[in-house]
């Protein structure tokens, strides 16, 4: 495996202007409570976090989105909202970074995806969740695969990211990624359920280490185990990759020419890995778009988590900082 230069870093990363990346998936927001604890509760025995400030981010599929905005492409997000408050605070959100939030179809049925978390002394202490994770209905899915084949039209690349609220449905799924395979485009997905028979015709699909172990039905314990489940996925779907990402230990890549690259980690330093498949998936999608064979797009997107782990909330990337660590 030839190491990947910053020369060639930066001849990839300066073809990621412009780019017009689809991005479907489940939209949620990211809340951010920070404080401090000075004391247990008398109340319960849980500590009493004395609120500072609060921050919002744009998590699930929107943060990969946020992450192409990072560096210089330009993401089209395609997935439901409900017609509520929250609704218009990730409306607002895209349309701060330049996003055109046209692709997001409101369910009035179905409440804003919203995670709520309180953190102190940079630790999260508790996360609360406002969501429904029940399939969206039939006339639902036909508005997403209309405004889908819409935006496919002059897109250079597909993301899909399945955090498993209810929009990716079989048939949306199946349908999508026909148009997209019609279409020749690059399709990079991010896979919750533990079957992939829905995950395809796809180009790379990146599961994590436990989702992989789950989907090949074999319990990764070593590198023998690994390497026997990411080659039993690639075989079991369409496509042309297999990247099983494996946290501290960095990222493996299974490829149709039967190549498996072993890609250490980079990172420094962890703080926190809250969206580092969101940064993964995106700077993939960006590599491939550029040019680069799927082993080097999965070293430039190595580099990208190297990145974001290192900060502590939903976080994105820019090129200055990938270039950085290369």
């Amino acid at each position: 495996m030839t190491a990947l230069t910053q020369d060639r870093a930066r001849a990839l990363t300066d073809r990621f202007d412009g780019k017009r990346i689809v991005v479907l998936g489940d939209m949620m927001l990211d809340e951010f409570i920070w404080g401090r604890v000075r004391r247990i509760s008398p109340e319960a025995p849980v500590p009493v976090v004395e609120v500072e400030r609060q921050s919002l981010a744009i998590g699930g599929a929107g943060n990969v989105a946020a992450n192409l905005v990072a560096l210089g492409a330009r993401p089209i997000p395609v997935g439901v909202i409900g017609d509520d408050v929250d609704a218009g605070r990730l409306r607002s959100a895209f349309a701060a970074m330049g996003i055109d939030g046209d692709g997001l179809v409101v369910d009035a049925a179905r409440p804003t995806t919203l995670k709520t978390r309180i953190i102190a002394h940079g630790q999260q202490v508790v996360r609360a969740d406002r969501e429904s994770r029940a399939a969206i209905d039939g006339p639902v899915e036909d508005r997403v695969i209309e405004r889908f084949a819409e935006e496919i039209a002059a897109a250079d690349a597909v993301v899909v990211s399945d955090y498993s609220k209810g929009l990716l449905t079989g048939r949306l799924l199946d349908q999508a990624l026909r148009l997209a395979r019609e279409r020749g485009l690059i399709v990079c997905l991010d896979p919750k359920l533990r079957s992939f028979a829905h995950y395809q015709p796809v180009t790379v699909i990146t599961p994590n280490h436990q989702e992989a172990g789950e989907a090949a039905g074999i319990s990764i314990e070593d590198e023998k185990s690994l390497v026997e489940a990411g080659r039993k996925l690639l075989k079991s779907i369409d496509c042309r990759a297999v990247l099983v990402t494996r946290g501290e230990h960095g990222m493996t890549v299974f490829t149709d020419a039967d190549e498996v690259a072993h890609i250490p980690t980079v990172a420094r330093e962890v703080y926190d890995v809250t969206g580092a498949g969101d940064t993964v998936i995106g700077a993939l999608a960006l590599g491939l778009t550029a040019g680069a064979p799927i082993v080097e797009a999965a070293m430039l997107a190595n580099h990208a988590a190297g990145v974001v782990v290192g900060k502590v909330g939903t976080a994105t990337v820019t090129r200055a900082e990938l270039l950085a660590t290369v």
